[in-house]
């Protein structure tokens, strides 16, 4: 039968909820704390405790050194009193020797309950921490047990508290001491007085995980949740998609009339929520978000970085599609990301034969629409003089809109395209090792990479090959660059683009030619393989008749020694190796280029390549030193004769 000491350390453990060894820890941590506390022992001394847990018998060891003759019974020990613990202990040995005192006193008392108390309490808030950092985003039940005006506060499992904050609760909403509650746990803060943790009620996540636990078809995963937007105690849209084919996925989360849906509503304060299903076109999700009015056009468009969607409505939809107080078309713009500009039929009409008759933008498209402007501005009038108009006419309102506006956008979308197409194609066509090559290699004038370097950002080969492929115009408006240097740049562009394609066209044909061969050795390689497997079908050979020279077809009549001999091979080709960096193909540019001209043409033009290299200016000489592993830039001094500057590329900032 069990002791009083073990039932009453079972019952510890059962209300407190912590581990056995945890609480025994503690428990031994104090008494050690109170045994220094009574006897002022050192804490170099090593002091331990045990506990029969079945009776609750505490014993006290002290590490004593083995002395003949005792002076400090709290260090020292007599060898006969030592061999009790330790049969093998000698005179300057170390020896743990029970010392239990027979009473600690009441300040030890109460200095080992202080301890046991302290450590419990740790041991909790550690257990409680490490509880609920697992449930951050989940959905958690408190009773509440105090409401203010800043936070209502919820009692948690494991003796926990949570607070939910005034900005986390849904407005209008109240509750009362004892009333259980469910919130979503958003955060879980350390703190001296235990774990802080901020539970919510107005989080989106709060909807989302109502709905997971709700609709099986969403915890399954036939179903997700693409978006919520949420204005806590009013509205909420959710877009759903199926993830699965054969599902309905606002059916799912709606339910069996409604009894889904119902009970998430409830547990809301009765907020609204809109489920829409998902589309991945975003006008056809717009016009769906927008429910429950009904949309005639959405058109999107890319206004100053900001995606923008106009959005046709008829007029008796205006009010309905933008909401109370714009709550639909906000909520609207939150769950699709894109700006929302709602414009009834009427307006958008006005709008737009006022483009027609004042933008230059829009004078083509009065051109090709202005036999029907006529009827167009006599709906209008109409409409100003209040007279009725027929759906008829409000579809003729809505085609124009359609035609003119729909237009509009596709080519502003494939000029769009077209210029992301010529962005793309003019930073393939350049090198990757020409970034690592810095301007002065080019050889311009110091003033000339200023300029560049300043109002294009041009810091290197590869950055001027790319602007020079992309917009030449942008170099060729900089003040400060003249004909005769834009003509410099564009020669120098000229035979680095130059070189670099025939680069390119030698590195296809060589792979081209190792693809052939591999072929080639391939298909020698199966016919090899396939020679035995003919063999050993081949019929056994039978003994051989004469037959008359005469029957023998021509190509076996014919002796060996005439036989075609076998065709020359072809010379091989020497090729030249390719440069492997956009240093060499500057260096070799000149000499990789080979045109075929005629012989006066081509004197013609060697005599204007002469007079232009006499004339122009070389300031930059690049050398690769191979014992330092740097590259050398030699700058000559316009001024200094023939004096050079060396440095190597380390010295360079770019």
């Amino acid at each position: 039968m069990k002791s009083d000491f073990a039932l009453a350390f079972k019952q510890i453990l059962d209300d407190r909820g912590l581990p056995q060894e945890v609480v025994v820890e503690a428990i031994k941590d104090a008494l050690v704390s109170a045994y220094r506390r009574a006897v002022r022992a050192s804490t170099a001394q090593q002091i331990e405790a045990k506990i029969d847990l079945d009776s609750g018998k505490v014993q006290i060891f002290a590490e004593k050194e083995v002395v003949e003759e005792v002076q400090n019974e709290h260090t020292e020990v007599t060898l006969d009193e030592a061999r009790r613990f330790n049969p093998e202990a000698r005179l300057g040995d170390m020896v743990m020797v029970e010392c239990t005192p027979e009473d600690f006193g009441r300040v030890a008392a109460q200095t080992a309950r202080q301890v046991i108390q302290q450590r419990i309490r740790e041991a909790e808030r550690e257990i409680q921490y490490k509880y609920y950092i697992k449930q951050v985003g989940d959905i958690v039940n408190g009773v509440v047990q105090a409401v203010n005006p800043k936070q209502i506060t919820l009692g948690l499992d494991l003796k926990a508290e949570g607070i939910m904050p005034r900005r986390h609760q849904i407005p209008r909403e109240y509750f009362r001491v004892h009333d259980r509650v469910r919130a979503l746990l958003v955060e879980v803060q350390e703190s001296t007085r235990g774990p802080k943790i901020i539970l919510s009620r107005a989080h989106p996540d709060f909807l989302r995980r109502l709905l997971e636990n709700e609709v099986p078809e969403i915890y399954q995963g036939m179903v997700e949740i693409r978006s919520i937007a949420r204005e806590p105690g009013q509205r909420s849209k959710v877009a759903v998609a199926a993830l699965q084919p054969g599902i309905d996925p606002v059916g799912a989360c709606v339910g069996v009339r409604g009894v889904r849906i119902q009970t998430i509503v409830r547990e809301l304060n009765d907020e609204k929520i809109d489920v829409i299903e998902w589309n991945p076109d975003p006008a056809v999700y717009i016009a769906k978000a927008l429910s429950p009015a009904r949309v005639l056009s959405v058109f999107l468009e890319n206004i100053d970085g900001t995606r923008t969607a106009t959005v046709i409505v008829p007029e008796d939809q205006l009010s309905l599609a933008i909401g109370r107080d714009g709550q639909n078309a906000r909520l609207t713009a939150k769950l699709t990301g894109w700006r929302i500009d709602i414009k009834s039929l009427i307006e958008a009409t006005s709008e737009l034969l006022f483009k027609l008759k004042n933008d230059p933008d829009y004078a083509e498209y009065y051109e090709q629409e202005k036999e029907y402007l006529p009827q167009i501005e006599a709906i209008m009038r109409k409409k100003i003089d209040g007279r009725p108009i027929l759906p008829e006419e409000y579809q003729e309102l809505h085609s124009l809109i359609e035609r003119v506006e729909r237009d509009r956008l596709n080519r502003i979308h494939a000029r769009e395209a077209e210029e992301a197409a010529r962005l793309k194609a003019a930073r393939e066509a350049v090198p990757q090792d020409a970034y690592d090559l810095p301007l002065e290699t080019l050889g311009f004038s110091d003033n000339l990479n200023a300029l560049l370097q300043e109002h294009l950002d041009i810091h290197n080969v590869g950055d001027l090959l790319f602007q020079m492929n992309y917009d030449p115009e942008a170099v060729r408006a900089i003040k400060g660059i003249g004909p005769k240097a834009m003509e410099q740049i564009e020669e120098t562009v000229g035979l680095l683009q130059a070189s670099y394609r025939k680069q390119a066209e030698e590195a296809a044909a060589e792979e081209a030619r190792l693809a052939a061969e591999a072929a080639a050795e391939e298909q020698a390689a199966t016919e090899e393989i396939a020679k035995p497997e003919e063999a050993e079908s081949a019929p056994p050979e039978t003994e051989e008749q004469p037959v008359p020279e005469e029957s023998l077809p021509e190509a076996e009549a014919k002796p060996e020694a005439e036989e075609a001999e076998p065709e020359a091979e072809p010379e091989a080709v020497t090729e030249e190796p390719l440069p492997e960096t956009m240093q060499e193909i500057i260096e070799t540019a000149p000499e990789m280029l080979d045109v075929s001209l005629d012989e006066d043409e081509e004197e013609r033009l060697l005599k204007e390549e002469r007079e232009k290299e006499r004339k122009r200016k070389k300031y930059v000489e690049v050398e690769y030193d191979p014992d330092r592993g740097v590259t050398i830039y030699r700058k000559k001094h316009k001024r200094g004769g023939k004096d050079w500057e060396d440095w190597d590329d380390e010295d360079w900032d770019f």
